[in-house]
């Protein structure tokens, strides 16, 4: 399966390129630096270069045909300020769902966070607020959308080794850490589980095996 990633050089977008490729399917990250191609390369994945807050709907569109599904995995990062919470973690990914819509291709998983559409903690920066608020109109957005999408609302992320162990559900009550490598390979189990569409799932560390989990999400 084609695979097109959204911010396909982010830490949990490299990790997931790699097994997606080690299990012979075809990953496309679509990035806004050149200077990136070749570190997807090393992950077996193919580089496009589209910078989605400047592209049009039909730029990406055309980057997405020929697809099997569609991941949204960029985010402004540490460091940007309020207004790129709302340019990339919420328009962006509006940009995407748009774009995958005009191509055809129906599968979308979206990574959001945990506490995203609700109120900012007591005390939070205007960076978090704004950042939990992008993430939570970025979900409203695809729910009301007619594709076969997933959001996965990650915890806190760490760059520890993956234990291939979670917590996976929906409810919103988790609360937690969780390593990128575990979150990659959620993300390919729900890729291949497309009886968790319609979901919005927690992510956090635990104890049970990913596949195990994805299939509990699924039923």
């Amino acid at each position: 399966m084609r695979v097109v990633i959204a911010g396909g050089h982010g830490k949990i977008a490299l990790r997931l390129e790699r097994l997606l490729a080690a299990r012979g399917d075809e990953p496309i990250g679509l990035i806004r630096n050149p200077a990136q191609e070749a570190g997807l390369r090393e992950a077996g994945a193919r580089a496009v270069v589209c910078d989605l807050e400047g592209a049009g709907v039909e730029e990406v569109a055309s980057h997405l045909r020929g697809a099997g599904a569609v991941v949204f995995a960029a985010g402004a990062g540490p460091g940007s300020g309020a207004a790129r919470k709302d340019t990339v973690d919420r328009a962006a990914s509006v940009l995407l769902a748009d774009a995958a819509e005009r191509a055809g291709v129906a599968r979308f998983v979206q990574i959001s966070a945990i506490g995203a559409g609700a109120a900012p903690r007591a005390g939070a920066d205007d960076v978090w607020a704004a950042y939990i608020r992008a993430k939570g109109d970025a979900e409203d957005d695809l729910r009301a959308r007619d594709l076969a999408w997933t959001i996965l609302r990650p915890g806190g992320l760490t760059d520890s080794p993956g234990t291939g162990r979670v917590n996976l559900a929906e409810g919103g009550t988790l609360r937690g850490m969780v390593t990128r490598d575990d979150v990659a390979a959620v993300i390919a189990g729900l890729l291949d589980t497309p009886g968790t569409s319609g979901r919005t799932l927690d992510l956090v560390q635990g104890d049970v095996p990913v596949e195990e989990a994805v299939r509990a999400a699924a039923s």
